[in-house]
């Protein structure tokens, strides 16, 4: 079998212009296209699909994450542009809402404008 090497990225919005503006001016992820069936972007070289759906069906646990080198400079600027990051009763997540892994990643997650639930990770 040929190996299984590039991945594709599916979320869902039931507003796609309200939802190419969070990935688009809020994530600053790279536009590609609006076609019928979904609203497309680049992430890190990898195709994420926004499909449009009359009603979106959200999971309660975490739809797709970001790893990056700073999360806490990288949750500042979010929560500058307006993002509203996610508290957990059962994590011990900082003022910041940043939560530590017994491995040590920091983690922290909010929901895109359709209630996806989304991460930032920074690994050691």
């Amino acid at each position: 079998m040929t190996p299984l090497n590039d991945p594709i990225l599916f979320l869902a919005t039931a507003d796609a212009d309200r939802s190419r503006d969070f990935y688009e001016r809020v994530l600053k992820l790279k536009f590609i296209a609006d076609t019928p069936p979904a609203l497309v972007f680049d992430v890190g070289g990898t195709m994420l699909r926004i499909q449009k759906v009359d009603r979106v069906h959200a999971a309660p646990y975490t739809a797709m994450g970001f790893a990056v080198a700073n999360i806490r400079e990288t949750v500042r600027e979010l929560r500058d542009g307006g993002i509203q990051f996610e508290r957990y009763e059962a994590m011990n997540q900082d003022a910041d809402g940043i939560w530590q892994s017994p491995a040590g990643a920091l983690v922290a997650w909010f929901k895109d404008p359709d209630g996806n639930l989304l991460s930032l990770s920074q690994h050691r």
